[in-house]
């Protein structure tokens, strides 16, 4: 082989490991995808992921495993993420946990920083939450059950699925904005948390309406209100906290997921794109919205946006609660 046809053969070998490399995202992707969920089975956030992935191994062909990575209130299996390659391979199912721990944790406690160690791919869907109490509690409505807090003050309690996440903040919120002083009990996931208002090991627990409202149906907790602008349709009957005397209370969680920082664009593009058809599919839109979930659909670019501004929504947040 000549000089000249040894560098026209690598030529092409390097221009054809390029049109194969993940920044071109023509063939990705050629295997299984894992999706870390760094909240419990049974949450919102895993049960959506096992929705995204079934979608996207119907349109991609390929598998999309879900990883529970738990604990630290999201921080172990955001990590994971991070750190993981930047190929497509890994991606983060994340939510309001991980922009209100920017602020809420030390960065020593974080290990990562989101905006910087992770790139945004698309949101998914929100929802708003319902405070409950287990039905030992005399408190029949929330004027009910802020007074009755405001009367025996530390002495009451509410469950969370950890420290940072929506419910977490929701309680920290409400607290400051009812005036009262209820104890946090930060539980390892929503399921166990669930199971403690239900159980009467704690009284109060705000969680999401797609994951309480069985149970609320089924007479196991009482709903005492929700927490958007407007009624749930899917609990129609139980006043907003705005309704039921807590002005500008508002609270949702919603969900969104990202990939490691440098994972090519075209890769995050790709994604973007299937995401994004899947959150307007007829079918999807009508389940969810029977379970009290709306869909949400932003280019990454948007996305990266929606996350810095939440990010710094959070942050004020957390300086009421240290005010408080």
């Amino acid at each position: 082989m000549t000089a000249r046809s040894f560098m026209l053969a690598l030529a092409a070998g390097l221009l054809a490991a390029f049109s194969a490399s993940p920044s071109s995202g023509q063939d990705y992707p050629n295997r299984a995808v894992r999706i870390v969920v760094p909240f419990g089975a049974g949450g919102p956030a895993d049960v959506a992921a096992r929705l995204i992935g079934n979608v996207l191994q119907e349109s991609f062909g390929q598998p999309f495993v879900i990883e529970n990575r738990t604990g630290a209130g999201g921080v172990i299996g955001t990590v994971e993420a991070a750190k993981s390659p930047a190929d497509g391979y890994t991606l983060l199912m994340m939510s309001n946990t991980q922009t209100a721990n920017e602020s809420l944790l030390t960065p020593d406690k974080r290990k990562y920083e989101l905006m910087r160690d992770l790139a945004p791919i698309a949101p998914v869907n929100y929802s708003d939450l319902v405070i409950v109490v287990n039905p030992q509690v005399p408190a029949k409505t929330l004027p009910e059950f802020i007074a009755l807090a405001k009367a025996q003050p530390g002495k009451l309690n509410y469950a969370s699925s950890g420290q940072g996440t929506p419910y977490h903040m929701a309680g920290e919120l409400f607290k400051a904005m009812a005036g009262i002083h209820i104890v946090h009990v930060p539980y390892r996931n929503s399921g166990e948390a669930r199971s403690g208002v239900i159980g009467g090991q704690v009284q109060m627990m705000i969680d999401a309406v797609p994951a309480m409202a069985p149970n609320v149906a089924e007479n196991q907790v009482r709903a005492l209100a929700t927490t958007g602008k407007q009624r749930s349709a899917v609990l129609p009957n139980v006043p907003t906290a705005i309704e039921a005397g807590v002005p500008g209370y508002e609270a949702t969680i919603w969900l969104g997921l990202m990939a490691p920082a440098g994972t090519p664009k075209a890769v995050i593009d790709k994604l973007n794109a299937a995401v994004n058809a899947m959150v307007k599919r007829p079918d999807i839109v009508k389940l969810w919205t029977e379970q009290g979930a709306m869909p949400m659909s932003m280019t990454p670019q948007e996305f990266d946006k929606f996350l810095r501004g939440d990010i710094e929504k959070w942050a004020d947040v957390v300086k009421k609660f240290d005010r408080s």
